[in-house]
């Protein structure tokens, strides 16, 4: 048996998420300094070790049990995303400004007031 594409699409999303809030594991990292030899190499364990709990728990809620081939699968996985994961924790992603609906209508209004 090989993961399901649901379950894949559903590890991918996990691990997009992980490393669109890597600044928040590297900061539960920080918190175990000095006890700790590496901020980055924790943020990074601590991040897969969310990732495999949900992939567990997809299983489970599935009422299946990952045979070693699926556990080799998102083994594999994880490794094809490791150097993604690491660049987020090293360098986190900047969030993008969003534009409040209120300043976009009011963008509007000043744009049909010049056409007018």
């Amino acid at each position: 048996m090989t993961i399901s594409k649901e379950n894949k699409d559903f590890i991918d999303s996990l691990i997009d998420y992980y490393i669109s809030e890597s600044e928040s594991y590297t900061q539960i990292a920080e918190n175990f300094v000095p006890e700790i030899e590496s901020v980055p190499d924790t943020a990074f364990g601590i991040i897969t070790g969310c990732v495999y709990s949900g992939f567990l728990q997809a299983y489970q809620n599935q009422q299946q049990t990952p045979s070693l081939e699926d556990m080799k699968e998102f083994n594999q996985i994880i490794k094809d995303r490791a150097a993604l994961i690491k660049k987020a924790i090293l360098d986190p992603p900047k969030a993008e400004p969003v534009k409040q609906e209120s300043e976009e209508k009011l963008e509007e209004t000043d744009l049909e007031k010049n056409f007018d």
